[in-house]
């Protein structure tokens, strides 16, 4: 199958994300997903609950913005456009129109999603991957997946989802290297302000030492 435009397939799923060498954040010994932002209280979803709804496999590459694809993968959780109808739509505030949502993670690491979006038919809070539990560089215990957008839209470690009527602050929107707010692959929508093809031969040189880096962080996990 094609890959989206500025991709090249690489071996395995190497661990990626914002905290490079870093261990990834421990699991909580309960983990939850907390519900907040327009809403008319804060609600908390556990991952024994989650685990009870109706669940799906995707299978679907991944896309990494510095242009590496992980092809092949197969993903298990809840799909999220159900899981907002029945358990997140029933909290927002009344007359409230939500056009964002926020994912946040353990880490600290935040995106910020349109929902139509979010809401696509193959996004999920998944928990699983090919048919193992989700370790702690692909996320533990719960991440999101969307797979028609960039990498960083995929929240890892998630423990919050928060609503917004319109576009919330973006830390570094005036960055040349923000992040596209859709982050679609097939449109190679990487950047906010810089072309796709621009930055693609940067990221290709970026590539090797980023994976070293994340490796490095895998290692310490286990140690």
């Amino acid at each position: 199958m094609a890959l989206p435009p500025g991709q090249r397939a690489v071996e395995g799923f190497p661990r990626f994300g914002t905290h490079l060498h870093h261990p990834p954040p421990p699991v909580p010994a309960e983990p939850v997903i907390e519900i907040g932002g327009a809403v008319v209280e804060t609600a908390t979803v556990s991952a024994d609950d989650l685990a009870k709804m109706p669940r799906r496999e995707v299978a679907a590459d991944f896309h990494c913005v510095a242009g590496w694809s992980a092809t092949g993968l197969r993903w298990e959780g809840v799909s999220f456009a159900p899981f907002y109808r029945e358990r997140i739509a029933p909290l927002i505030e009344p007359g409230a129109t939500i056009t964002h949502i926020v994912f946040e993670g353990l880490d600290g690491f935040r995106a910020v999603a349109v929902l139509e979006d979010a809401l696509a038919d193959d996004v999920l809070i998944a928990d699983r991957l090919d048919g193992q539990p989700l370790n702690g560089d692909h996320g533990a215990p719960l991440r999101l997946v969307s797979p028609r957008q960039y990498g960083f839209m995929n929240t890892k470690h998630l423990c919050r989802i928060e609503l917004h009527t319109t576009e919330p602050p973006v830390p570094d929107r005036y960055s040349p290297i923000s992040g596209h707010p859709r982050a679609r692959v097939w449109e190679e929508e990487r950047h906010r302000y810089l072309s796709g093809r621009l930055v693609r031969p940067v990221y290709r040189w970026l590539i090797a030492p980023i994976r070293a880096l994340s490796a490095r962080g895998s290692v310490q996990a286990r140690t």
